[in-house]
């Protein structure tokens, strides 16, 4: 049951932030003159800050980044009303329609058993809406998405309209391959061909990730987080002991990283 009097405040307080905004813009000689193309770099930087605080979990930080987010699409729909082409009513409406559309099973007639229903559904509908875009399956799938994310995506698509392994134990064979391909371009001294067969192996290992329902940017950035931890630990050992981590011995360091792995 949604609470009327909570919902007057939330509607409130996004009406404050379009006044600011537009005071903003008229006023601001920083804020008055910045287009699409200059705020762009900082909105994907906004988005990453977003995913850091998701990341460890931190409330206070994923509101204060939400409200960063939420700062620059306000900003760009300002910017939209100023060409006259679309302003924040048409952003809302345009997510509102799109998701009435996206959801048959709650808005129309269509059963939906379970959340993979409803994504092979989503998909589905997303190829209805592209049809007279002439984008193709993979069409949606954004140009500057970080490269892992990116694999993982097109692979999922692809899914969608039934190009996948049918067993997916057969994607390990795939990686086996790949891997000989790296090992044998390596002997060549092939720069060229290594790094392509690296791409090869790479994209394989996400595909393996994806059909055992493993996030490979998720998993990647917690090793990523891991092997910083671990890092650090032999990095303080150093000092405490009033040595230069690049004198010491490997033999060292790994006894020092075995002792991080045991304290996590």
């Amino acid at each position: 049951m949604v609470d009327m009097s909570r919902r007057e405040e939330q509607l409130k307080a996004f009406g404050r932030l379009l006044d600011i905004m537009d005071e903003l813009r008229e006023k601001c000689p920083w804020d008055r003159k910045q287009t699409f193309e200059s705020l762009r770099c900082n909105t994907i930087e906004e988005a990453f800050e977003l995913a850091d605080a998701v990341e460890d979990m931190d409330m206070k930080a994923i509101k204060e980044e939400l409200g960063d987010v939420l700062l620059h699409i306000v900003f760009y729909a300002k910017m939209g009303s100023e060409k006259g082409v679309f302003d924040m009513e048409d952003v809302c409406n345009g997510i509102c329609d799109k998701m009435v559309f996206r959801h048959p099973h709650i808005y129309g007639d269509i059963v939906a058993k379970d959340a993979n229903d409803v994504l092979n559904n989503w998909e589905k509908i997303k190829q209805k809406e592209k049809k007279d875009e002439d984008k193709g399956v993979l069409g949606g799938v954004p140009r500057s998405l970080p490269s892992l994310i990116k694999s993982y995506r097109i692979q999922d698509k692809a899914r969608h309209v039934g190009f996948d392994w049918q067993k997916r134990e057969d994607v390990w064979q795939k990686v086996k391959e790949e891997i000989a391909e790296v090992e044998q371009e390596m002997m060549k001294c092939d720069a060229e061909n290594v790094e392509n067969e690296f791409g090869d192996l790479i994209f394989s290992i996400v595909n393996a990730a994806r059909l055992w329902n493993v996030n490979p940017d998720n998993a990647l950035e917690k090793t990523n987080r891991k092997f910083i931890n671990r890092f650090n630990y032999i990095e303080q050992k150093a000092r405490e002991k009033n040595r230069k981590i690049d004198e010491m011995t490997l033999e060292e360091m790994d006894e020092l990283w075995e002792e991080a792995k045991k304290k996590k």
